[in-house]
């Protein structure tokens, strides 16, 4: 092909080339939701990359606590920092849930029908009850018995979690104090002062009523009420 034609086909298509370039989008966005991820960790790191003050993909639902795709299985990520972990270290303000029970589990979890449908289980904070399923434990079986006479199928309660304590556990249930709504009455504290669960503190970090549970946990024992009677 002679110059003088080559050079004019070349201006013509880098013309072309720039317009297209132009006229094509920066990027293509995809939206994203918790169906694309296998684990509230992934969810959360892919959250945290992606913008988390606008929240484009809207993975932090309507409660804007900083925790994306709460309701998919742990290993879960931390809030806001960036980094992953198997439960977040310290929430940044206390969580009030409305929710109704739809089972007592044994005699420290429950699950639960918040007041958006959502389903959770709930560990309860700051006490440990003797196992029912694989090994039977003394005490195990009168500790669920007693927490399902406390809270029956459908009991109105709240739910509040602790600033000192993560919002879930490893096993990604929420850990939160349940407290009865027609009595008002901390349940966890209540197994604790029957003689039915023992106060548990995990990983040496106290809880908020640490000392009032083991006020209670000692009346109890002192009495020989529950299991510091019977096992």
């Amino acid at each position: 092909m002679q110059r003088s034609v080559l050079v004019p086909c070349l201006l013509a298509l880098a013309l072309v080339s720039g317009v297209m370039a132009l006229s094509a989008p920066a990027y293509a966005f995809v939206d994203r939701d918790c169906s694309d991820f296998s684990t509230q960790q992934a969810a959360q790191t892919f959250f945290e990359n992606n913008d988390p003050a606008s929240d484009p993909h809207r993975l932090d639902g309507s409660d804007n606590d900083g925790r994306a795709c709460e309701s998919l299985p742990c290993p879960c990520g931390s809030t806001g920092s960036g980094q992953t972990g198997t439960t977040e270290p310290k929430p940044k303000a206390t969580l009030r849930q409305l929710a109704r029970i739809t089972k007592v589990v044994d005699g420290d979890t429950v699950n639960v029908r918040l007041g958006n449908g959502r389903r959770r289980t709930v560990r309860m904070i700051g006490i440990n009850t003797p196992e029912v399923y694989g090994t039977v434990q003394c005490g195990g079986p009168a500790a669920s018995r007693a927490l399902k006479r406390i809270l029956p199928v459908g009991t109105r309660v709240l739910l509040r979690s602790d600033p000192t304590q993560a919002y879930a556990d490893r096993y990604g249930r929420d850990l939160r104090y349940v407290v009865k709504r027609s009595t008002g009455k901390d349940v966890n504290r209540m197994q604790v002062r029957r003689g039915l669960a023992r106060v548990y503190v995990y990983n040496n970090k106290p809880f908020q009523l640490t000392r009032n549970y083991r006020l209670a946990q000692a009346a109890a024992k002192n009495a020989r009420l529950g299991n510091w009677r019977t096992c």
